[in-house]
């Protein structure tokens, strides 16, 4: 195939998994029981990551909901530690972008990312401005796998869904891409990144490493 772009999601993608630290940090200072303060941070993540709340609200509702306490400055550090617990970096992914784009290849990053992560991806991790397009699901008040940010992503970079490939570790976030032509792949390793992107046939296109 003809690969004009390759479109990478963030987390668990071009970043590592979550600081285990930070995250265990984040339940101590909370007061929420462990397994609850868990379920809680997903049960309101798609409404931070599309930006129907903002990192505060966010957290301010975790904690009411958990019935504990919400003071402002309580609030402030678990929405600072929640953003820097995401801030890690997948470098051999990092690394093939690069090689991606020496090769001519445009490149994007589209993810589902709360302001306040945003915020932090872009100031500490200065290999973001690589990137040809940034497309993040707070901004657009859309989240993956919503067929309109996936188009979104594909108009910014002037690319087709043929000739372009989307990898990101949901799957449903992956049959989203491929419902539309996108060439989609789960990311659940380099070893089978390799595998995925060999079975695509690219020619002239580096390789992942």
């Amino acid at each position: 195939m003809k690969l004009s772009a390759v479109i990478f999601d963030y987390g668990m993608v071009l970043s590592g998994p979550p600081n285990l630290d930070l995250k265990a940090e984040i339940v101590r200072r909370s007061g929420i029981p462990s397994a609850q303060a868990e379920a809680l941070y997903w049960k309101y993540r798609p409404a931070y990551d599309r930006g129907d709340l903002d990192g505060p609200a966010y957290w301010q509702t975790i904690l009411e909901e958990g019935g504990v306490p919400s003071p402002p400055e309580l609030v402030r550090e678990l929405t600072e530690l929640d953003a820097r617990m995401w801030t890690g970096t997948n470098q051999p992914l990092v690394d093939w972008q690069a090689r991606l784009r020496a090769a001519g290849v445009k490149t994007a990053v589209l993810s589902n990312l709360g302001d306040w992560v945003k915020e932090h991806v872009l100031r500490d991790l200065p290999w973001f401005s690589a990137f040809d397009v940034r497309v993040f699901s707070c901004d657009l008040h859309l989240a993956k796998p919503d067929p309109a940010i996936y188009r979104h992503a594909l108009e910014q970079l002037g690319t087709e869904p043929d000739d372009t490939v989307f990898i990101d570790d949901l799957a449903h976030n992956v049959e989203g891409a491929q419902a539309l032509g996108i060439h989609g792949i789960q990311y659940t390793g380099m070893q089978e990144l390799r595998q995925a992107i060999r079975a695509l046939n690219l020619v002239g296109i580096p390789q992942p490493e």
